[in-house]
């Protein structure tokens, strides 16, 4: 019997494991490809075999057993990218501590968030799952491929660089300052918090490297006084992986001030690749983010919903462009993410940005800020088979996305499209706590990146 259950759950697993990996193959015919990195291409076809790009070009045959989609007067553009989405994340503040660098949102996935759906329906196909901004560094993100109904596992995009949280400004001084009488209390001490925890990570691995040396050699020769212990810190450790570049950071900011204060901090440290989010008054500071190397992503035209983030331009992503700076448009909001190709039409309208750069900013420029743009974020040979079929150009607000195709399976069809996906179903909306605070994110009433820090701030209140 044991051995049975045993077999069992095998099989179970490995049926888990193959549908989390499922691809797919498809021949997208006669439409007008919008590659990104190639221009446009009218008339054109793409084939896609087991998840990957193979050929691009025209009069394209299918193999045997794949399907074709006659794509005649519409076109195809690459899956959309969210830099910044707290999508289908369960928990997204830690809050205790104003630095939290070893907490991660690999954990923190919800695969069965019917939002996803929503998402894929408008052309969406990868978000950056990120940690909230309660502390000035905060947990590490994941990125993930919107493969509905799949596994947490299943969702995981393979090969994304790593990713970390920062905060900059009110968030984290509200938060620790102010809900619980800790540093940073200022702008000035998020900036001390910042560089005595990267001192502490640099002494702390001089210590555990001598220590790993000494235990190793003692351990070779098996005599005299063991060394003193350094115990492994999870903590220091991501901490000395962002100082030698194996993680990217994605800093929630808006001032400007704070965005020059930061490039400092970093290039002290040298730390480069960093993107700053939200980044409202980036304009400001466009030609030293450009000299930097340091990236944007911004909303289109969202500001004045709290004081700090009062000031802002429409024209701040066509300033940023026009600077050189890779700047992408984010939703941060679920409902934001069903449009973003609206966000990105708004900055061609706003300072006269290319068309083409303008889709960059929802497509390759955001697989740059994630580390991905050798997969995702342009239609080439070899890249994955993330694509999205509209009934006009994306950027029109009459286009509808028809088909949205992840590693060349469709998650997405219009034409049949189950009613009961558009349904929002809120099963906690009876109990005080939560689905209150959902909403009031939802409304844009409060920062979406303070998600799950608001009944801590509010207990802090009423005690």
């Amino acid at each position: 019997m044991k051995k049975l259950i045993t077999l069992c759950v095998i099989a179970v697993a490995f049926v888990v494991s193959v549908h989390a990996q499922e691809k797919g193959s498809v021949l997208i015919k006669n439409a007008t490809v919008i590659s990104v990195t190639d221009g446009d291409l009218e008339n054109t076809d793409v084939l896609i075999q087991d998840g990957i790009i193979q050929d691009i070009g025209k009069d394209l045959s299918a193999p045997r057993g794949v399907e074709t989609v006659d794509a005649t007067g519409k076109f195809v553009m690459p899956g959309i990218i969210d830099a910044h989405s707290h999508l289908n994340g369960v928990d997204i503040n830690e809050a205790r501590n104003p630095v939290t660098a070893e907490v991660t949102m690999e954990e923190s996935v919800d695969p069965n968030e019917v939002g996803i759906y929503h998402a894929l329906a408008g052309g969406a196909t990868t978000i950056h799952l990120m940690h909230g901004s309660a502390n000035v560094i905060g947990g590490q993100g994941e990125t993930l491929k919107l493969r509905y109904g799949t596994t947490q596992e299943g969702m995981r995009f393979e090969g994304a660089k790593r990713t970390i949280k920062f905060a900059l400004g009110e968030n984290p001084t509200r938060v620790h300052g102010q809900g619980n009488g800790i540093q940073p209390r200022t702008r000035m001490g998020v900036e001390q918090v910042v560089r005595n925890h990267f001192d502490e990570a640099l002494d702390y691995k001089r210590k555990r490297e001598t220590y790993m040396n000494a235990k190793a050699e003692y351990d070779r020769r098996g005599r005299g006084t063991p060394p003193v212990p350094v115990a492994e810190n999870l903590r220091y450790e991501v901490l000395n992986d962002i100082i030698e570049g194996e993680i990217y950071v994605h800093c929630h900011s808006y001032r400007a001030d704070e965005i020059l204060m930061l490039m400092r901090v970093f290039n002290d440290y040298g730390i480069e690749n960093y993107t700053f989010q939200h980044a409202n008054e980036a304009f400001k500071v466009a030609p030293e983010l450009a000299e930097n190397g340091a990236m944007t992503s911004v909303f289109s035209d969202w500001w004045a919903y709290k004081f700090e983030v009062y000031y802002s331009t429409a024209y701040n992503a066509s300033i940023l462009n026009a600077n050189g700076v890779i700047n992408s448009i984010n939703s941060d909001n679920n409902q934001l993410l069903r449009t973003l190709n609206h966000e990105a039409a708004k900055v061609v309208r706003y300072g006269d940005t290319s068309v083409n750069d303008a889709i960059k900013m929802i497509t390759l420029h955001p697989a740059i800020q994630l580390g991905i743009d050798d997969h995702v974020g342009s239609i080439e040979e070899g890249k994955h088979g993330d694509v999205v079929v509209w009934s006009g150009h994306p950027l029109s607000i009459y286009s509808k996305a028809e088909m949205t195709f992840v590693d060349g399976k469709k998650y997405f069809d219009r034409s049949n499209d189950p009613s009961d996906m558009r349904i929002d179903i809120d099963p906690g909306s009876e109990f005080e706590d939560g689905s209150n605070f959902r909403e009031i994110v939802t409304r844009r009433e409060e920062d979406a990146c303070l998600q799950d820090a608001f009944i801590l701030m509010q207990n802090n209140t009423q005690n």
